[in-house]
């Protein structure tokens, strides 16, 4: 039996968090820059800006080697005190009920739905799933499913990931497509946008040396904003009801990522892809 295994987490089950912030006109001014994209005319921020509010605030005493806020079985840690040492933002699940306006009064309400220990291809796996509910001014502006997962640490002499492919990546199954190549500034800007100060997006000695990445790894919530600014691109602002995402594998700074979309029966399919043409980060979407 893992330690994992081992403990009980039914006391987390349901625990709730209230945060609050205020989009202020610096902030948006930030998050526009940072994607080089031009102030909205009507004051309402592009889908995604919510990922960037409410971010968390522990103090610098409280984090652990990787940077995350250290978890512990007190009565006011928030997430459940899983063992394993490795945390990444493994999915979401969005609904967009209304735009988020420069100058509003920020409530996020988040919530442990479940914890489920699972067995993977590296070993135990907890899954834990966090619903938020983010208002402005009083009013509901986006719901979300967030999946965290906690996994056992790569042994040091394990193979940099991820390995190469040795494919490609094809434009003409797509209707539209971007390509960038995102590279350390862009991700230290998306880091200090959400507070985020997990070590593999800055500290690529740590990244390469203790969880053996092959480069600093580009945020799946960072893909996963350019893809809501490829649907905004195509479908105007604001456009979306839903999107949901889901991480694949890791996309590494300074080299090529293929941005993607296109429509079929069962809605809106995005994707980012790296030049090699492994799946990073796979996404649906749908229109109001």
């Amino acid at each position: 039996m893992s330690d994992a295994a081992a403990q009980d987490w039914s006391d987390w089950l349901g625990r709730e968090q209230v945060s609050h912030d205020r989009l202020d006109p610096a902030l948006a001014a930030r998050w526009a820059g940072t994607f080089d994209l031009p102030a909205p005319d009507d004051g309402a921020m592009p889908q995604g800006i919510h990922l960037c509010l409410c971010t968390p605030d522990a103090p610098t005493e409280a984090l652990g080697e990787d940077g995350h806020p250290e978890r512990s079985d007190s009565a006011d840690s928030f997430f459940p005190p899983v063992p394993l040492p490795r945390r990444m933002w493994a999915a979401s699940k969005m609904q967009f009920h209304a735009p988020i306006a420069i100058g509003a009064q920020i409530e996020r309400v988040s919530r442990i739905a479940s914890i489920e220990e699972k067995s993977g291809r590296s070993g135990t796996l907890v899954f834990v799933d966090v619903d938020h509910r983010t208002s402005a001014d009083g009013a509901l502006a986006v719901t979300e499913r967030q999946t965290l997962v906690y996994r056992e640490a790569a042994a040091s002499d394990a193979p940099l990931s991820p390995p190469t492919t040795g494919g490609s990546f094809n434009p003409a199954n797509w209707d539209a497509h971007l390509m960038l190549v995102p590279d350390p500034r862009l991700l230290f800007r998306y880091s200090a946008l959400t507070f985020n100060t997990h070590r593999i997006h800055y500290d690529a000695p740590y990244a390469r040396d203790v969880e053996r990445y092959r480069g600093l790894v580009v945020h799946g919530p960072l893909m996963a904003s350019l893809l809501l600014q490829l649907a905004a691109r195509e479908f105007g602002d604001n456009r979306l009801a839903s999107f949901g995402f889901r991480a694949i594998s890791p996309a590494i700074a300074d080299e090529p990522l293929h941005l993607a979309l296109r429509q079929g029966e069962a809605g809106i399919e995005l994707a980012a892809i790296a030049a090699d043409g492994r799946e990073c980060l796979k996404a649906r979407a749908s229109l109001a």
